[in-house]
Order: C-alpha cells, then sequence, then structure tokens
C-alpha cells in the first residue's frame, strides 16, 4: 500500500488537472511514512496522556485529552492513507486530509483552553477556533484552486489567535510551558510556507516534518504543563 506511487500513472483529468499530477504524486513514499510514524506515535502518546489524565480524576482533563489524542491521531493516519493512495480515491482523501489539519488544530488547543484557562478565557477561545475549524472545512468543499489560499489564512488565525490569552496563558503554564506551546506554533507556522509551495519538489516532505516537530512540542507542553 506504501509503495511509491508513479507520476505517470493513469490517471482521468476528471479527477485532477493535467499539471497538478506530479505536484500529487512526487515524493508520495516519504510522506506516507514519514505521518506513518507520525500516527504510531500520536497513537502511544494519547494513550500515555489518556492514562495520566485518568490517573488525576479530573474529567475536563480526561475529556479534553480524550479530543485532542483522537484529533491528533485522525490527522497523522488520514495524511498516510492520502499519501499512500491514487486516482480518484486520492482526489477524495486530500479533502479529508485538509479537514483533518483543522481537527487537529483546534484539537490541540482544547487541553489549554479546558483545562489551563477554562473560565471566561478557556470557553471563548475554544468556541473560536472550533467555529473556525467548521467554517474551515465547510469551505474545503469549494475546488481547491478556489479553497487554497482561505485554507492557509486560516490555519495561520487558528493558529495564532492564542496571542489573545497570551497573559493568562503564561499566568497558568508558566513561562517555560508556555514557550513549548508557542515554540510549536513557530513550527508549524514555518511549515505552513512549505506547504504553501508545496508544487516544489520536496517541501510538502519538509511541511511533513514540521508538523511532527510542531506536534511533538505541544505534546511536551501538555504533558508537563497542562496535566
Amino acid at each position: 500500500m506504501l509503495r511509491f506511487v508513479s507520476i505517470t500513472a493513469s490517471l482521468s483529468p476528471s479527477v485532477l488537472p493535467q499539471e497538478g499530477i506530479e505536484r500529487m504524486y512526487y515524493g508520495e513514499k516519504f510522506n506516507a511514512w514519514s505521518h506513518l510514524v507520525g500516527a504510531v506515535l500520536a497513537g502511544v502518546g494519547a494513550i500515555w496522556l489518556l492514562v495520566m489524565a485518568s490517573l488525576h480524576g479530573d474529567v475536563w482533563k480526561v475529556v479534553s485529552i480524550a479530543i485532542y489524542g483522537a484529533c491528533l491521531v485522525t490527522l497523522y493516519s488520514v495524511s498516510t492513507i492520502y499519501h499512500s493512495v491514487k486516482g480518484r480515491s486520492k482526489s477524495i482523501m486530500q479533502k479529508v486530509d485538509h479537514f483533518s489539519i483543522y481537527l487537529m488544530i483546534a484539537g490541540s488547543y482544547t487541553p489549554f483552553c479546558l483545562v489551563t484557562l477554562r473560565g471566561a478565557w478557556g470557553w471563548t477561545l475554544f468556541g473560536i477556533v472550533w467555529g473556525l475549524a467548521l467554517i474551515g472545512i465547510l469551505q474545503e468543499i469549494k475546488p481547491r484552486s478556489e479553497a487554497r489560499i482561505m485554507s492557509i489564512v486560516i490555519y495561520a488565525v487558528m493558529g495564532w489567535i492564542v496571542l489573545v490569552a497570551v497573559k493568562p496563558l503564561i499566568a497558568a503554564l508558566g513561562l517555560a510551558g508556555f514557550i513549548w506551546l508557542a515554540g510549536g506554533g513557530v513550527l508549524y507556522t514555518v511549515g505552513i510556507l512549505f506547504f504553501a509551495y508545496d508544487q516544489i519538489r520536496h517541501f510538502h516532505g519538509i511541511w511533513h516534518l514540521f508538523v511532527i516537530g510542531g506536534s511533538l512540542m505541544h505534546f511536551v507542553a501538555i504533558c508537563f504543563y497542562v496535566l
């Protein structure tokens, strides 16, 4: 399933524009394997955090970690499948892959909103990021050429809307915890640049590495400063 997909594989023009075939298929072996590793790490990490949250006996921690873990595993699993298939299935999975990015961003916010902040700040931020995720998913239904720029804008806004609550977050997490949180955001943001120009060879694979790095930094922030 994870074998390299040749850019010369037959593909109906109705599925993808001819000029987009090479961009979509080049480097898929690395893209698939990198996020398969991410999926395994996400699964193990999610189980570990869920066990830790359960030991605390705090329902908010358990629920928020369950949401975070489910969204993270979904992102990496869907991405692995998307980069492993071809033809019409790939065109469909591309949409699902982009849906999962919004879920991952909103899911990553959830422990910080429902555990670290809660109250007015937490619930307001929670509503905003999940609302943006819904808007992003709905606009992805448009043809990709129309949705791409808006997607990148929504990703960036979702990633940095956290700055409106920077003071209460630093107060609750401590400076070290906030640095891990912000560091993950920086890696995701730099990665978006490679995602935006992934028609350049290897850029999509580099985007994957930044996503994994950002996920690891947020995992550390949640494990040591939220729980």
